[in-house]
């Protein structure tokens, strides 16, 4: 990960910018620079994964532009090679094709990028600022107007606070150009629905998941893996393994108390041949950790909080006792194969526009909590499952094969995989949540607390304040409480509580958690 922040303001100066800037330093520890631009002043803060020389620092200029991209651009040296002809590139880092290719293609340049990235471009001699995000929101991009109307973008909201009073996340899969924002790419946009048989679309699903997470192995630094049991990381592990010409590195948490992933993940890390290492963790940890947890993600969402505490406790150990850099997750197959919950989805059309709806407000839950608890410690988060040309093909599968007529959520998925992957009863494990499967105790350690934290009339008089997404239990109060000493009225940030959709029969649930669900069934064993 790296850190990447423009103000527009001939007002700044680059000590005020520096402390906001420095917010995220952590994102970017190794090196780090500031440059004044006219009425511009640009930041980046830069973790070295590709091109590790001192040329691939970043801003990269070219004529009167300037350019900060954190990101990961694939298959960049195809790119590299044909501006090669008329640019000669001074390193080997991936983002140096960004300016070239801009000069080239103009905004088009966006809809080709294979990647993963939040990028700034200024024109000193235009004033012009040129942003983008990628279709997803992997990485972050957040922007502000401060009190005289001047733009600030960041890669988060913690460089904002201090000059905006309303922070807003930069949209997926758009640009921003004379103010305005413009959409060039909806992931979620099915432009004609594939039909194909059953084995078909599951050679095909394993045809690109295996790519995506090839291509998310190219790096100059050291990879590990998150390595949960379920099957979504599992499947992540066992490609990778097979790729890899040594054992890979896989790392797995749990509760003292009663972890449910630790065994699975040992089944699959014995299956793969890893080199695995488990961290256990208290009651202390968690409840110790919460109020850094909830600066560190810009949130109040209960399942986010939640799914926080083990992810961002276990990154902060591999940071402590390995070289790793880059972690590879299993995010974002639950939003494209199914949740626990869509398999109460009244319809297929009802199970696609919940799948669609997700995947648009992915940057505001399951993709924030693993950027920022991977990069507040220092780390790079790759997620295959977010792979646009996966993605794009699995929200084209009719929905029909990919609701639950298999009695057995995510069969496509599964399917796709029969075979030498992973241990039989791995694959077809039911699903558990993150947060439950680090151990039951952490959420109830949590709920416990919060119950205890305030009075009945306390809670009551309190949740008052809130219009927007207004707490619903004492857990919910008490993040938004945190929340709010960081990020003051900015709960506009994220839309709303992640929730199953209240509005399907066997859905309308106080917690979002699966185990309320009458399905969870075999998932918590």
């Amino acid at each position: 990960m790296c850190s990447i922040m423009f103000y527009m303001s001939p007002l700044i100066t680059e000590e005020e910018f520096k402390k906001g800037f420095d917010a995220t330093i952590s994102r970017g520890p190794d090196q780090s620079r500031i440059v004044s631009l006219g009425e511009g002043i640009m930041g980046f803060h830069r973790l070295s994964i590709m091109g590790l020389t001192e040329e691939g620092m970043q801003p990269f200029s070219l004529g009167s532009k300037a350019l900060v991209c954190n990101g990961e651009i694939y298959g960049f040296e195809k790119l590299r090679d044909e501006l090669s002809k008329d640019y000669s590139f001074k390193s080997d880092s991936d983002c140096e094709i960004l300016l070239p290719l801009f000069e080239k293609y103009g905004e088009e340049m966006f809809k080709m990028l294979d990647a993963e990235y939040a990028l700034i471009m200024y024109d000193k001699d235009t004033k012009e600022v040129i942003a983008a995000r990628d279709p997803i929101g992997i990485r972050p991009l957040y922007y502000g107007y401060d009190k005289d109307g001047y733009i600030v973008l960041a890669s988060e909201p913690k460089n904002l606070t201090a000059f905006c009073e309303k922070i807003l996340p930069f949209p997926p899969g758009h640009y921003l150009k004379d103010g305005k924002f413009v959409c060039y790419n909806d992931i979620t946009k099915v432009e004609k629905v594939i039909d194909d048989d059953l084995e078909t679309v599951c050679a095909n699903i394993k045809d690109k998941l295996i790519k995506g997470v090839e291509k998310r192995l190219v790096s100059d630094s050291k990879v590990g893996f998150l390595l949960s049991g379920g099957l979504d990381s599992s499947l992540v592990c066992a490609i990778a393994a097979k790729k890899a010409s040594a054992p890979i590195k896989t790392f797995a948490i749990g509760m003292n108390e009663d972890a449910i992933d630790l065994k699975y993940a040992k089944q699959v890390a014995d299956y793969i041949g890893s080199d695995h290492t488990e961290v256990i963790i208290t009651r202390d940890d968690v409840i110790n950790s919460l109020d850094e947890v909830i600066k560190i993600l810009g949130t109040y969402d209960i399942t986010t909080i939640r799914a926080s505490m083990g992810m961002y406790l276990l990154c902060k150990k591999i940071h402590e006792i390995s070289d790793i850099r880059v972690l590879l997750t299993g995010e974002i197959s639950d939003e494209i194969f199914g949740y626990k919950y869509t398999d109460f989805a009244p319809s297929p059309e009802a199970f696609q526009e919940e799948s669609e709806k997700r995947v648009r407000e992915l940057h505001m839950y399951d993709v924030l909590r693993a950027d920022r608890c991977i990069s507040v410690n220092s780390l790079e988060a790759r997620v295959p499952f977010g792979d646009l040309d996966f993605v794009k093909y699995v929200m084209a599968v009719d929905p029909k094969k990919k609701v639950n007529v298999y009695n057995k959520g995510k069969y496509l998925l599964r399917h796709a995989f029969e075979g030498d992957y992973l241990p039989h009863d791995i694959l077809f494990r039911e699903k558990a949540a993150f947060s439950d499967a680090v151990g039951h105790s952490m959420v109830d350690h949590l709920k416990e607390y919060a119950n205890d934290f305030y009075t009945d009339e306390e809670y009551e008089e309190l949740i008052k304040k809130y219009d927007h997404s207004r707490p619903f239990t004492k857990e919910s109060l008490l993040y938004r409480e945190i929340f709010e000493k960081y990020y003051k009225g900015n709960s506009a940030m994220v839309v709303d509580f992640w929730m199953p959709n209240k509005s399907w029969e066997g859905c309308d649930v106080n917690d979002p958690s699966a185990r309320v669900l009458k399905n969870y069934g075999e998932s918590g064993k």
